[in-house]
């Protein structure tokens, strides 16, 4: 029943006879060069990886490696924790690469891929910011006023021991200038600020680092890439008049002097007049507005900023324009209706003294018996008017008793 399974083409050999033939065919194959595989070849053959031997000066930020014979550079790259990763291509025949606005005080992977014989190679660096933590410079921050001077200022590190001592540098790549600050500011003889002027000389971009020596610790340093142009503060606008007439006021101004020649777009500007007022650069660094009623005087204060950015400079002191005459204070007006209305009720009062005071004649008393009192009023006699013809009778009428005369 098994032997009904089996294929038919191929022979059933013994034990032993099958045995024997598959011994001799592995010696064969065993001691036959030419069937060793192309991958156990490759392994004998094969030479070593040459290293590229990479180099990194973190002050030029320049990384290097070497030039080898049939070596092609393809690409180099840089990731940092600020920009993120960031490559180049290679110019043929050279072994460089210059990353000008990479911050890598926290740290950076620099990267080569070269083709050598055919092969692509790819080697990396790790670069660390070598001291202990928390002893770099913090808080650095840094401003251009008045076109031309820089002021930066740092704090010592939390981690910094008493004899740190700090030093600023500024790399200006696009100009090949570098400068180490010339005025140091001082705080119990540490340095915690740099004044320096020229800075209408760099262009757009600079590269700064902050690095620090002691003789208990290793210093870290601290590194950025300004923007000149995001840390320009305008002065205050000059030449500030105010022209007014019955209806409207115009004030105008000077634009601020800064370290590019700015068109008038580029500025705005931000009036105070009782009330905030902005106003483009496209207005030609004027304002006009309703002149104010009654006439009184105002005051003006502008500032300026860059458009684009909204970071406001200093207020201008205060310009004053509008009429010399002032507004009766409320006060006044206060103390006139006051003294109005108690002149108004003396008179008042004096008035209705006079008509209730007046004196009322007295009836004549029977008992006093004909002699005048001291209440008593005398009647004058009232004469005829002259030019009368009629004459008047006057009548004394006098009772006593039951007896009565007529005169």
């Amino acid at each position: 029943m098994e032997d009904s399974w089996r294929p038919a083409a191929f022979p059933c050999f013994s034990g032993s006879l099958m045995g024997s033939l598959v011994r001799a065919v592995l010696v064969m194959v065993l001691l036959d060069p030419a069937l060793l595989t192309q991958e156990h070849q490759d392994l004998s053959t094969m030479e070593p990886l040459p290293r590229l031997n990479m180099k990194f000066d973190p002050w030029k930020m320049k990384l290097t490696w070497d030039c080898k014979e049939n070596t092609t550079a393809i690409q180099c790259g840089i990731s940092d924790e600020e920009n993120g990763p960031v490559t180049k291509k290679v110019k043929e025949n050279e072994c460089h690469c210059i990353f000008q606005n990479s911050i890598i005080h926290k740290g950076s992977k620099l990267l080569v891929k070269v083709n050598i014989n055919q092969s692509q190679i790819r080697e990396e660096l790790i670069f660390t910011n070598a001291g202990e933590n928390d002893t770099a410079a913090q808080n650095v921050s840094c401003s251009i006023y008045n076109a031309d001077f820089m002021n930066c200022t740092w704090a010592k590190g939390r981690a910094a021991p008493g004899d740190v001592q700090y030093f600023f540098h500024i790399q200006d790549f696009k100009r090949g200038r570098e400068i180490e600050c010339p005025h140091y500011v001082e705080d119990a003889g540490i340095h915690v600020g740099c004044h320096l002027e020229g800075a209408s000389g760099f262009s757009s971009n600079i590269y700064i680092l902050v690095n620090g020596t002691s003789r208990t610790k290793g210093i870290q340093f601290f590194d950025d890439v300004l923007l000149l142009h995001r840390i320009e503060v305008y002065n205050p606008p000059s030449n500030i008049t105010i022209h007014c007439n019955k209806s409207h006021c115009l004030i105008q101004w000077q634009k601020p002097r800064s370290r590019l020649n700015l068109s008038n777009r580029e500025f705005q500007y931000q009036l105070d007049i009782h009330r905030q007022v902005e106003v483009s650069g496209d207005l030609e660094n004027k304002y006009n507005f309703p002149s104010p009623q009654p006439a009184a005087r105002h005051t003006v204060q502008i500032r300026t900023t860059n458009s684009r950015l909204l970071h406001w400079g200093a207020w201008s002191p205060p310009a004053e324009f509008g009429s010399e005459e002032r507004a009766p204070s409320l006060a006044h007006v206060y103390v006139l209706v006051v003294l109005g209305t108690l002149v108004g009720v003396q008179m008042l009062c004096c008035l209705l003294k006079r008509l209730v005071g007046r004196p009322v004649p007295q009836i004549k008393d029977k008992w006093t018996g004909g002699h005048l009192t001291d209440d008593e009023i005398i009647w004058e006699k009232c004469t005829p008017a002259e030019g009368k013809g009629d004459h008047e009778e006057v009548l004394t009428v006098e009772a006593v008793g039951e007896s009565m005369s007529r005169v």
